[in-house]
């Protein structure tokens, strides 16, 4: 594998070129995707760049993927530290026991497909919603609610994910195409930068205008989205009287209330400590009162789509219902799946 010659210098556009080049070319070799810190360990592997280049080559793909010069999803979205890969027999998990049994209930379950149809949701609405939420239990809190109204959502991992950002931003792009007013609703701390949570997500949208798609979709153009920042606001924790943080130390360990701290005589930080004070609210105290948490979210999302919305979506699922039954019915297809069942029945000796 030749040296990877990185862009600097006067020549950095020509260079640049002859980078990306490189890398596609490898990636034809590479049987799984690669994060872009992963894509420098790999170079660093094969002796084409050095130890003191990875954090370059993690920028350049990065800037890279953001300006559309390779597909955004060039590289593998950053993940947990799960396992993946692991399979449990179908023996464990349930009553089918033998492979005939779990065709039985395969079959059977042609009897019950149209509830697991999925309509277009969003056919006939004014809304399409998506949600972003700072922490992992608010995700854990919320997402039952989400189901109900077919939201999807995240939890925000950092600016620097944005393959995150470029997959909710494209069904933000497709929904628009359909004349849907897209809504981006955030729930996070109460501190001073989760304050401003509103003007760091758009123009992390904007970051990412220019990225193009390996199908060819380009990227899309955020102004005319709303984000709503529905919580954690100053009266919500008064009035359920939330458990306040008595300090503004950020995840890096520095104090946000210091005078030493860069950002400390900005007016959005003065502001704060001169309403707020010298404490914050983290997201996580929400969980002191789940059922409060929880109303918090649905009226987020009702605030948009109403509180007749549940009924709508229902009466779209009682549409598919209907419309598979009658199939059924017209077909006599209910008769022979009950004549097969019935056959399995007799060789199982059920």
């Amino acid at each position: 594998m030749e040296t990877i010659v990185l862009p600097k210098g006067k020549d950095k556009s020509i260079q640049m070129d002859k980078f990306i080049e490189q890398i596609q070319e490898i990636q034809t070799l590479v049987v799984k995707p690669m994060s872009a810190r992963g894509w420098g360990y790999f170079l660093e592997g094969k002796k084409v760049i050095t130890k003191a280049e990875i954090d370059i080559v993690e920028k350049l793909i990065n800037d890279c993927r953001k300006d559309g010069l390779l597909p955004i999803d060039f590289t593998a979205e950053e993940e947990g530290r799960q396992f993946s890969g692991i399979e449990i027999p179908t023996i464990k998990m349930g009553d089918h026991e033998t492979p005939i049994q779990y065709m039985r209930s395969y079959l059977q379950s042609v009897l019950r497909c149209e509830n697991w149809y999925i309509p277009d949701w969003w056919n006939g609405e004014k809304y399409y919603i998506q949600m972003i939420v700072e922490k992992i239990d608010l995700k854990y809190l919320f997402e039952d609610v989400c189901k109900e109204y077919h939201i999807p959502i995240a939890t925000a991992k950092g600016w620097s994910s944005i393959r995150q950002r470029g997959e909710y931003a494209r069904r933000f792009q497709e929904a628009e195409v359909n004349d849907l007013q897209c809504v981006l609703l955030y729930c996070g701390d109460h501190d001073p930068d989760g304050l401003r949570i509103s003007s760091f997500l758009m123009s992390n949208l904007e970051d990412i205008e220019n990225i193009v798609w390996s199908d060819g979709v380009t990227g899309y153009d955020p102004s005319n989205l709303i984000i709503d920042r529905f919580g954690l606001n100053y009266d919500f924790i008064t009035q359920n009287n939330l458990v306040w943080i008595d300090n503004l130390i950020t995840g890096s360990g520095k104090n946000l209330a210091s005078p030493s701290h860069k950002n400390n005589r900005m007016p959005y930080m003065q502001e704060y400590l001169s309403r707020y004070g010298e404490r914050k609210v983290e997201a996580n105290a929400i969980l002191a009162n789940r059922d409060t948490g929880i109303q918090l979210c649905r009226n987020a999302i009702e605030k948009y789509l109403g509180n007749d919305a549940l009924s709508r979506f229902h009466q779209k699922r009682k549409e598919i219902q209907n419309e598979v039954r009658e199939f059924r019915t017209k077909t006599h297809l209910d008769e022979s799946i009950q004549t097969a069942l019935s056959i399995i029945d007799d060789e199982l000796g059920e």
